[in-house]
């Protein structure tokens, strides 16, 4: 497989656009110039990720057929208590995410 000059620059841009999208927020918005919108945001924007995802999830759930929603509600409700016990997004998405392929796979 030959890499022609163009592919090798298209790729360097990706790589470098991908980059500068996900650290320019860093520089601009550093501890030293936390403006408390930003602060709040940093507090809220968790708990409403969490809740879009479970809202989005659960539009395609039909509760009047089996098995009546009921993996969606185990993960809902392992998504609510891991991240009461731990306050971890990610543990929380992780955990709800098993539990609901560990119930639609192996239980229902």
């Amino acid at each position: 497989m030959s890499w022609s000059t163009s592919t090798i620059i298209i790729a360097l841009m990706v790589i470098l656009s991908s980059f500068l999208t996900r650290a320019i927020p860093f520089v601009v918005f550093s501890k030293k110039h936390e403006h408390p919108y930003i602060e709040y945001l940093g507090n809220v924007l968790p708990f409403a990720s969490i809740g879009l995802l479970i809202i989005d999830c659960m539009k395609h759930t039909n509760i009047l057929i089996t098995p009546y929603g009921t993996p969606e509600l185990f993960a809902i409700l392992t998504i609510v208590a891991l991240h009461f016990w731990k306050n971890n997004s990610l543990l929380s998405i992780v955990g709800g995410t098993s539990i609901y392929m560990i119930c639609v796979q192996y239980i229902f």
